[in-house]
């Protein structure tokens, strides 16, 4: 057994940390819920589900700042400091550019969504799940098969957004003639590819631990 093994058992059981991050997982999978949703209607229907993943991503931004508080508050903590730190701040980086995309559809007065938006929004919601499926596995590391799937999972689903997004802009400059279009499809779609740049970064912090607990 190794010592962080050890410290594992001896320290007494978190009671704030991993409920937060649970908190912010679960929050994450319903923005992207609902992303998709939007990304599919128009008009009012649209409307009102972007008002909802504004007030998702402020439910986010709470839970954010409450894990910084306990961070602040909390001498011991159930893994390193830096690592909580940085899984709080891509998680909540993932519904800003979430949020981000959905705002500039609204503002774009987009009517016809792009099906590439479509696709990187499902491929969003797949990163939201596979965060989903990890993060309550930090509770307990003696079982890391899920932990690893899932961040492996994670690393492919962003590989496959980066090629959807060249494909689509490869094809917007091909079909798409008017410039101030270019502009408005291309910044909604990079947007959305940041969104799961953002997931993989989060995979990356959750195997950072899960090397240090081992």
């Amino acid at each position: 057994m190794s010592i962080n093994s050890i410290l594992q058992v001896l320290i007494p059981k978190d009671k704030k940390f991993f409920p937060l991050f649970e908190k912010a997982a679960a929050n994450l999978l319903e923005i992207s819920q609902v992303l998709c949703k939007a990304l599919n209607e128009e008009g009012d229907k649209r409307k009102t589900l972007i008002k909802e993943i504004c007030r998702l991503e402020h439910v986010g931004d709470e839970i954010t700042h409450q894990i910084f508080h306990e961070l602040g508050s909390n001498f011991i903590t159930p893994f390193d400091r830096e690592d909580i730190q940085r899984l709080a701040s891509v998680l909540d980086d993932i519904l800003d550019f979430i949020h981000g995309s959905a705002k500039r559809i609204e503002l774009y007065k987009i009517d016809k969504i792009h099906p590439s938006m479509i696709k990187l929004g499902e491929l969003i919601l797949e990163c939201a799940q596979e965060l989903n499926k990890a993060i309550p596995q930090l509770r307990d590391m003696r079982d890391t098969s899920t932990f690893r799937e899932a961040c492996v999972k994670i690393n492919s689903i962003e590989n496959h957004a980066d090629d959807i997004f060249d494909m689509a802009v490869a094809r917007l400059f091909e079909e798409e003639t008017n410039a101030i279009e270019i502009i408005k499809i291309k910044e909604i779609l990079s947007a959305l590819e940041t969104a799961t740049d953002r997931a993989e970064d989060a995979a990356n912090v959750l195997e950072s631990i899960l090397i240090k607990q081992h």
